[in-house]
């Protein structure tokens, strides 16, 4: 697929010149969102014109069986869809900072792994990663291809033609799911879930440290596409307020970090990831 480039205005320029001064000769951690992925082809959850959604929380997912058919009839519909995308300008882009020692590594909100596949090295992924699924009995892991495998010949009539939209955390719409199969552990016969963070859980205590460890031995924080509405993002961004860590937001729309950041860009993301770099390279 072919990537539009989009230009910035003058006034975007500006902010992008402000905030290669402020990264110049520094270390930047960038902590990104939902907003960085969608030049993937990856809906945003909270951008201008994204679709009101009531995402299923874990407590849910772990009290009913009728949830548990819901979720895992829209993640096996959404996944491959989801698994099919590609890193963009973007993602490519901090790869390469990373590589020419402008960044100090990546945390991430997002679960598509598309960071990994882009190149960056040093990745934090806050909220899990879709292409694993644990077991919460046992904690066997598995891939989640073979489990996609598992649940396409357990349920060979759920194919792509079912009417589903496909949501950020690769998830769908589905409203016929009565005759869904949900897959079991094949090691111990339990409870089957993504490894990723749902609405409701903690995210993992030891990969917040690493991120939190990451800011630490840092001189700037980017936070890239994301309105930082979940709590994990806005206290990496608190951090850097109180350890006096000047603070980037690159997003289209209002955050809940803008009044403490040191520059805010208010354009997507690879348009304006590509003027950074141009200056910082140069």
């Amino acid at each position: 697929m072919r990537e539009s480039v989009l230009v910035l205005s003058d006034e975007q320029a500006a902010a992008a010149d402000a905030a290669a001064d402020l990264m110049a000769g520094r270390r930047t951690l960038v902590l990104t969102g939902a907003g960085v992925s969608t030049d993937s082809g990856i809906p945003d959850y909270r951008g201008e014109g994204a679709p009101v959604r009531n995402p299923m929380t874990f407590q849910q997912f772990l009290a009913d069986e009728r949830h548990r058919k819901r979720y895992w009839a829209g993640s096996h519909l959404g996944y491959g869809r989801f698994a099919a995308a590609m890193p963009n300008r973007g993602h490519r882009l901090l790869a390469s900072l990373e590589d020419a020692g402008v960044l100090s590594g990546i945390v991430t909100q997002n679960v598509d792994g598309l960071h990994t596949r882009a190149g960056s090295s040093r990745v934090v992924t806050l909220h899990g990663t879709i292409d694993r699924v644990l077991c919460l009995h046992c904690g066997q892991v598995f891939a989640r291809s073979d489990v996609a495998r598992r649940l396409s010949e357990a349920n060979p009539w759920m194919t792509e033609d079912v009417a589903a939209r496909l949501a950020p955390d690769g998830d769908a719409d589905v409203s016929d799911i009565d005759a869904f199969i949900i897959p079991a552990c094949t090691v111990c016969g339990g409870m089957l879930k993504p490894d990723v963070v749902f609405f409701g859980e903690f995210v993992p205590r030891e990969s917040f440290r690493e991120a939190q460890a990451m800011l630490t031995a840092s001189d700037v924080l980017m936070v890239a596409g994301s309105s930082l509405v979940v709590n994990s993002g806005i206290r990496l961004v608190e951090q850097a307020r109180r350890q006096r860590t000047p603070i980037v937001i690159i997003n289209r729309g209002v955050t809940k970090g803008d009044g403490r950041a040191a520059v805010k860009i208010e354009a997507g993301t690879s348009e304006t990831l590509a003027a950074i770099s141009a200056r910082l390279v140069a």
